[in-house]
């Protein structure tokens, strides 16, 4: 198991830690719900320094990168990021990623800390145009601060505009009196806010310096299990639950960062897909009935039927009310299609409802 450079402090901090992805992680400091309307009311602070770092340069980075990814890499400029996926050649999904173009010929990838390893042999295996790349996963910190307070809390830390900064855009440079960092309009939260990448060496100088400046705002630590509750109520995607090996981006509804105008690994099974129809799909349910959906539980139909399985659910506290997102068959996709959620041999009513849950 290993530790997160600030682990010491998160203890200090009260939180609670548990092993996720090979890491102690702060799953909660106050508690779920506090943390949680914390980040969508004002601004929180999430340390999620497991996620991984590669590096790709060279001649041959754009030509890698459209191969090994679905979204078009070469849609980027300088300080762009794009959401992606990597695909495998049996029609599922590596991993959903970030896609950083720092210049022409250098870019930033950030991959789930579960699947550091198994997305480093991938893209080895398949670097046929002597694309450079480099891991870094192990030298870099990562904090995430979200929320409508968001930019108030840091603008004083940097001479980076955060205002003028747009969603899916980043910058480098200065940062809390540090150099070179990272500073990216990006998150899982839906909120708003920013992502700062910083070298390990200067992680607790930076989390000190944001907590000082945040402090006028209320800024909070937030632990995993808020970040889990918060991407949901977005419908945002889990790998590991909501896609994975198995399923492909067109089940998943991820067509929209699936381009067809190049070829990339597995890019004929996906267009066949998305031409002739997939036989399941993800959707997002609100329970009707009392009971909280949870991973694998069964989806079934009026008859009783099974027609898919639950891929994540919670009681969101955003909503006070149970959500939930799952496969079902093709036939069941329309938004208010009654279902049952089988919780403990019970079928529960529920119904299909048009994501994001909370807008």
């Amino acid at each position: 198991m290993k530790n997160i450079e600030l682990n010491d402090l998160h203890i200090e901090l009260g939180a609670k830690m548990v092993p996720f992805a090979g890491y102690n992680m702060p799953l909660q400091y106050e508690g779920l719900n506090v943390e949680h309307l914390h980040v969508r009311n004002k601004v929180g602070i999430f340390d999620v320094s497991h996620m991984g770092e590669f590096f790709v340069s060279g001649d041959g980075a754009l030509d890698f990168l459209q191969k090994v990814t679905t979204n078009d890499v070469s849609k980027l400029t300088d300080g762009k990021v794009q959401y992606s996926c990597m695909p495998n050649d049996k029609g599922g999904i590596v991993d959903d990623l970030l896609v950083y173009r720092i210049s022409e010929k250098e870019y930033m990838l950030v991959v789930n800390a579960s699947n550091i390893e198994k997305d480093w042999n991938w893209l080895s295996s398949h670097n046929d145009t002597g694309a450079l790349m480099v891991d870094e996963s192990d030298d870099y910190s990562l904090f995430a601060v979200q929320g409508p307070e968001a930019v108030k809390a840091l603008q004083s830390l940097t001479e980076i505009n955060l205002e003028e900064m747009v969603y899916y855009t980043f910058d480098r440079g200065t940062f809390a009196g540090v150099d070179n960092v990272f500073v990216s309009a990006t998150g899982y939260t839906g909120s708003g806010g920013f992502e700062i990448y910083v070298k390990n060496a200067d992680a607790l100088k930076v989390w000190n310096k944001i907590m000082e400046a945040g402090a006028a705002h209320d800024i909070k630590p937030v632990g995993l299990a808020a970040r889990d509750t918060l991407r949901l109520e977005k419908g945002f995607c889990l790998y590991g639950n909501d896609i994975d090996d198995t399923t492909s981006p067109i089940e998943a509804g991820l067509g929209w960062i699936t381009k067809f105008t190049k070829d990339f690994i597995g890019s004929e099974g996906f267009k066949k897909q998305k031409e002739e129809g997939v036989t399941k799909r993800l959707v997002g349910f609100e329970m009707i009935d009392r009971g909280i959906p949870r991973k694998d539980y069964a989806i079934k139909n009026e008859g009783g039927e099974v027609i898919g399985r639950v891929t994540s659910g919670t009681q969101a506290p955003s909503l006070g009310q149970a959500i939930g997102i799952g496969y079902v068959d093709t036939a069941y996709k329309a938004a208010d299609t009654e279902i049952y959620i089988d919780i403990r041999n019970k079928m529960v009513k529920a119904k299909v409802v048009k994501m994001p849950f909370v807008k």
